[in-house]
């Protein structure tokens, strides 16, 4: 965390979790007290998407005056819809695999956010596990000692004037530290399981989010081996390239390979490790560079969240256009996806871009 704060003026984003929690924690014991902001965020409707829980904020008001911290909410509800929602459905009608928590963090957490109050701050704290770092008069965003819990990933996206402003008070710690200090301090959130799934859906799940939106739209499986139809699906949007688990198809494993989005067909291929569902080489395009303007030859990635990092050489094709070779196969590369792009390290995140059809 940076060392000199007591000028600034910090805005902490409380989400009623316990990593937010240890957050205002961890800047109270600086003598430091941060204005508490909980953001009420949604889809559509709120009447029947409402996702901004009575205990997140119960939770967030009992954090915000224990430290004495001022807390105001900020309705960002229709942003979210305009935005992230609708990036979702788009990138999935068109039969990608977006990310919204990644959407989030930029159009929302420290976009609309910034715009209704953040401009009044010079800082924006959150719980991320992620870390910055000074070098060459630029900050820069680098990784958590956590491997599971590091979330640089979803950070990749965010604009530079963001990234200066971004504060993660406890991004320097492992999961279970959090846990023990938010414990030892007596928080009322100390215990309070970890949210899951896509960010402010709360309990709604993904798949039914994306029927709200865009129904279904049943088509053909295809066992792209033989050429067989093996079933039918009810959207394209409901399966991602690499899913293996709820395809429903007897005889399996099987595994989602390929999607022919205009026939609307699903191709799958059976096998626990079947060729069609690992790539060495694919592209991306639309990088987006959190500091450094240029990508070294040897880089680090990953293309979901998980604690592992792959090795790989990069070719330029185009300006922010890539061909990314890793050093092994990689299972589940799909279209839309993120390609999040470290030094060879894995220490500093340079950014990231979207996976391309090949």
């Amino acid at each position: 965390m940076e060392t000199n704060l007591s000028d600034k003026k910090i805005a902490v984003l409380l989400s009623g979790g316990v990593d937010s929690a240890v957050v205002v924690h961890e800047l109270a014991c600086r003598g430091l007290r941060p204005d508490c902001f909980y953001i009420k965020i949604g889809p559509e409707e709120e009447a029947e998407w409402d996702c901004s829980s009575e205990e997140d904020m119960e939770m967030a008001t009992a954090v915000a005056a224990r430290y004495g911290c001022r807390l105001e909410v900020v309705d960002c509800h229709r942003e979210y819809w305009s935005q992230v929602t609708r990036y979702t459905m788009d990138k999935v009608r068109a039969g990608l695999t977006p990310n919204p928590d990644v959407m989030c963090n930029r159009l929302i957490k420290f976009g609309a956010f910034d715009e209704k109050r953040g401009h009044d701050y010079d800082l924006i704290a959150t719980g991320h596990y992620a870390q910055t770092e000074i070098a060459g008069g630029q900050k820069w965003l680098t990784t958590s000692p956590d491997p599971v819990k590091d979330q640089t990933d979803f950070l990749a996206q965010i604009y530079d004037w963001q990234l200066r402003k971004a504060l993660f008070p406890i991004g320097h710690y492992m999961k279970d530290e959090v846990r023990r200090i938010a414990e030892r301090e007596h928080l009322v959130n100390a215990r309070r399981k970890d949210s899951q799934g896509i960010c402010f859906l709360g309990k709604v799940n993904y798949n039914d989010y994306l029927r709200r939106y865009l129904g279904e739209q049943p088509g053909d499986v295809v066992d792209i081996d033989t050429g067989r139809r093996i079933g039918q699906h009810r959207g394209l949007w409901f399966h991602t390239i690499g899913q293996r688990h709820g395809l429903g198809f007897g005889g399996g494993p099987w595994y989602a390979v390929k999607k022919d989005v205009a026939a609307n067909v699903l191709y799958v291929s059976h096998g626990f490790d079947p060729a069609a569902a690992y790539k060495r080489d694919f592209p991306m395009h639309d990088f987006h560079f959190l500091t450094a303007k240029e990508l070294p030859a040897s880089v680090t990635f990953k293309i979901r969240h998980t604690p592992e990092f792959h090795k790989a050489a990069l070719e330029q094709t185009a300006p922010g256009c890539y061909t990314v070779h890793a050093e092994e196969m990689i299972q589940g590369v799909a279209p839309g996806q993120f390609c999040v792009i470290y030094d060879a390290d894995h220490h500093r995140c340079y950014g990231s871009g979207e996976i391309a059809w090949a």
